[in-house]
């Protein structure tokens, strides 16, 4: 088995975490995850992941609330190549969306 775990950088108060598990070409496991620093610490603003047996996506606010979506993908690859994409072209309004959380 091969684990991979890295950082990209968005800028100074964003970034993209990610680790997986790949066997044989497969993934078996993931987690990516879009945080923004606020108020001295990194929270998390949106993460892909297969904890809990199935790929989803859970959307946090502010205050560390989660909404879970399913991901309909057929397999884990699949899921890992949709959040790395989704989350690199939508970061920014994940962000603002995030932003507009905390003014209210």
């Amino acid at each position: 088995m091969n684990e991979t775990e890295f950082v990209i950088d968005l800028g100074p108060a964003d970034r993209i975490r990610e680790a997986h598990i790949r066997s044989r070409g497969r993934i078996i496991s993931f987690m990516v995850q879009y945080e923004t620093f606020f108020k001295e610490e990194w929270l998390p603003v949106v993460r892909y992941d297969s904890a809990h047996g199935y790929a989803h996506r859970d959307l946090y606010d502010v205050k560390g609330r989660a909404v879970k979506t399913p991901l309909f993908t057929r397999n884990y690859n699949q899921a890992l190549t949709f959040a790395e994409l989704d989350l690199k072209a939508n970061w920014l309004i994940y962000r603002e969306r995030f932003v507009k959380g905390v003014a209210e």
